[in-house]
């Protein structure tokens, strides 16, 4: 009677509710493949949907690397999913890649995640449509003009050689990440927000630990109850927001600003007066953090990616060096522009590089219009589309030894079959990032300012990197900075 009455009981306990939650996953399974189109006869593409209601986002959110890394090898490069409350296919490969990027407005719109539209909000360049898209990309465009980014070349100097200094007069070592974070904030704020100087200063340790919380939160479960990713997230961007509407405000006093360099912030607040739009400070405030958000983040893994693989790479930080000396670029007197930096042929290809490897974000969202076809699968109308940046150079042929970092492979023109989208590091078609000139012009300045001042070892050698949204190392890159001797 004992052991029938333990049976029992451990039947109950144990068994059942496995079983219920096996039933329950299949279920879930099968009601998110109903969601494919009848009228179309081509199949889903492989995949599975995890847990009920939550699919697979933790595992994405906890594993990243190694859970995109193991559903390539085992679907291939169209898979189905469930992340962030949605089913979601994951594309990768040029040819893919290529159908969703110039499909926009055909067959795929942008649509972030539920959490992401939440925290940076729906008047964003990344949230917006038709004619407002075209209006606010327009506006910003004028920011990162060639004329702008010449007039930014000084303060990105200044900001540059201000950080090395620091780091070269540091007894300890130097976390580069958090280091690059702090740089890449104090340039956005100065450049595209047009913050005074003393301003950051006074503001800089909240404001940068506001961004830190607000990223980490970014794609997070759409929960906004208290001590949830989503509340914190909220909180963090409700005072980056307060700190951005007293620098609009005192723009909106500044009467002398019509003599003054237009920022991209104040381009989008003559934008909208010029298109006869009701001035909105909530619009305004979004707009500014998605320009922080994208103007200093990115910008700031890519320095971090630099500064590790030349230190793994020293033969590349000779030829670089090489390549200033001979355009005559030094730190005594060069003055650096545009020019000049369009001649750094070998710099621009460690740049790139240096992203085919580490692109900083590693994908961009959209949501089918309808149901379409892609390489023999069905896209359900309605299902989101991921695409995948870090796997398509991953799996691009056009990259031998894609495991080795080879800035010359880029000095060679590109093949007649090769295709553009192997090398997608700034997105592309209609919303290709804005940034991308400015970004291009800050890495390099940097790299001059860096290779020319100091020479620097990793502590740690190779770092474990992780993507949170953006791709950063796990150790901080700890390193150790000395003068460079020309000797």
């Amino acid at each position: 009677m004992a052991l029938s009455t333990l049976v029992a009981t451990f039947l109950c306990t144990i068994v059942l509710p496995i079983l219920l939650f096996l039933v329950a996953v299949k279920l879930w399974e099968v009601y998110m493949i109903r969601g494919r189109d009848p009228t179309c006869r081509s199949p889903l593409p492989p995949g599975s949907m995890g847990l009920p209601f939550i699919g697979e986002t933790l595992q994405l959110i906890l594993q990243r690397r190694k859970f995109l890394r193991m559903k390539r090898q085992k679907y291939g490069c169209i898979y189905r999913t469930h992340l962030f409350g949605n089913p979601t296919v994951r594309v990768m490969g040029a040819d893919n890649v290529r159908q969703i990027l110039l499909g926009e407005h055909k067959l795929v719109a942008v649509q972030w995640p539920a959490s992401v539209r939440t925290i940076l909000g729906s008047d964003t360049l990344s949230n917006v449509h038709g004619t407002q898209h075209k209006n606010k990309k327009k506006a910003i465009m004028r920011a990162f003009s060639r004329d702008a980014l010449e007039h930014y070349i000084p303060v990105i100097q200044e900001e540059v050689r201000s950080a090395v200094k620091e780091w070269l007069e540091s007894d300890s070592c130097v976390l580069v990440y958090p280091e690059m974070k702090r740089l890449m904030f104090r340039i956005a704020m100065r450049i595209l927000l047009g913050f005074d100087p003393d301003q950051i200063k006074t503001d800089e340790h909240e404001l940068v630990e506001a961004f830190e919380e607000m990223i980490k939160n970014l794609f997070s479960l759409p929960i906004d109850v208290p001590f949830s990713g989503l509340y914190r997230g909220l909180k963090a961007r409700n005072f980056i927001h307060s700190k951005i509407e007293e620098n609009i405000k005192k723009k909106i006093l500044d009467s002398d600003q019509e003599k003054k360099h237009r920022d991209a912030l104040q381009q989008l607040m003559d934008s909208s007066r010029k298109n006869g739009e009701p001035f909105s400070m909530q619009a305004i405030k979004e707009s500014a953090t998605e320009l922080l958000f994208g103007g200093h983040e990115t910008t700031a893994s890519t320095a971090t990616s630099l500064v590790m693989f030349l230190g793994l790479n020293p033969d590349v930080v000779r030829k670089l060096r090489q390549e200033l000396k001979e355009k005559g670029v030094d730190l005594q007197g060069q003055s650096l522009n545009i020019e000049v930096l369009e001649q750094l042929k070998y710099t621009g290809c460690v740049i790139k590089e240096t992203l085919r490897i580490n692109p900083p974000v590693p994908g961009g969202f959209r949501v089918a219009l309808k149901t379409f076809e892609l390489n023999g699968y069905q896209i359900p109308k309605g299902w989101n589309v991921i695409y995948s940046i870090c796997d398509t150079h991953d799996v691009a042929d056009v990259f031998p030894n894609k495991e080795e970092f080879q800035p010359e492979r880029f000095m060679a023109k590109p093949s007649e079959n090769s295709s553009r989208f192997s090398y997608i590091p700034f997105g592309g078609g209609s919303r290709m990032c804005v940034g991308k000139e400015f970004a291009k012009v800050l890495l390099k300045i940097f790299l001059v300012e860096l290779t020319l001042q100091s020479d620097w070892t990793l502590l740690n050698g190779p770092p474990t990197m992780k993507t949170g949204p953006t791709v950063y190392p796990v150790d901080n890159l700890p390193t150790k900075f000395s003068h460079y001797s020309r000797n």
